[in-house]
């Protein structure tokens, strides 16, 4: 999970709002920002360079859209309807996204989770935040393409990240299989054309820095961060990485 910086500009909006209060406020204020929900979806998607907030899968190469996603349910807390650091693109859109997914078989996952079909039970408390500054150092990630852990966690830390994994199903099949594709790319690029570090260097920046056309991040930065280790921190900057 990578961290994003809240928007000044969505921040400095939704602070003119008035705040709903109870959760039913909270669905029909929210239904009435309908007309502005597209261009809020793109400051979001410009904002995370176009990385799902939970995934970081660029769906948008999987021919899949996004939505925007309340971290923090309306049911749950209504107050945080128009909160800039509650508000995120997520992976997959309503229809037709969801339905062509569950007909390929794939289990949701992000937003779309199942165990998010309860949300006024998570515990927010436990639950890691893309807005959490360091919230990267909870998630490592290996070569068959799962998410787990990370190794140096205290085990207070290591409970959120699997609370946080299994609540967004960061695990599903889906999401394994793409991690453990990519994994294999950077593997078999790193091997197969590197001669010397400063080729290593090259690689990991077309990866970890977003493309100056696009101005997108590949996929999976995280997993693509730990892949380099220390080239990473040298030629990544703070509002790309961690």
């Amino acid at each position: 999970m990578r961290y994003l910086t809240p928007n000044n500009d969505i921040c400095n909006q939704f602070n003119k709002k008035e705040t709903p209060i109870t959760s039913k406020e909270a669905q029909k204020r929210w239904k009435s920002f309908s007309k502005h929900k597209p261009k809020l979806l793109q400051t979001l998607l410009n904002n995370q360079y176009h990385l799902c907030c939970y995934s970081e899968l660029r769906a948008d190469e999987e021919g899949f859209s996004y939505h925007i996603e309340h971290l923090e349910n309306k049911s749950q807390n209504p107050t945080r309807t128009f909160d800039c650091t509650n508000l995120a693109a997520s992976a997959l859109n309503s229809d037709p996204d969801l339905k062509r997914f569950k007909e390929a078989g794939n289990e949701l996952f992000g937003g779309h989770a199942l165990g998010k079909s309860a949300k006024c039970a998570i515990d927010m408390t436990q639950f890691i935040s893309c807005y959490q500054s360091d919230c990267q150092r909870f998630f490592s990630y290996i070569s068959d393409g799962r998410a787990i852990p990370a190794g140096d966690l205290l085990p207070e830390e290591k409970d959120k990240a699997k609370y946080t994994i299994d609540l967004l199903n960061l695990n599903s099949g889906y999401l394994i299989n793409l991690r453990k594709q990519w994994w294999e790319e950077l593997d078999y690029s790193s091997q197969e054309y590197i001669t010397q570090d400063e080729d290593f260097k090259k690689i990991a920046r077309i990866h970890l820095l977003p493309n100056n056309q696009t101005l997108r991040l590949s996929r999976f930065f995280s997993l693509t961060y730990q892949f380099f280790g220390s080239i990473s921190k040298q030629i990544t900057p703070r509002s790309t990485s961690a």
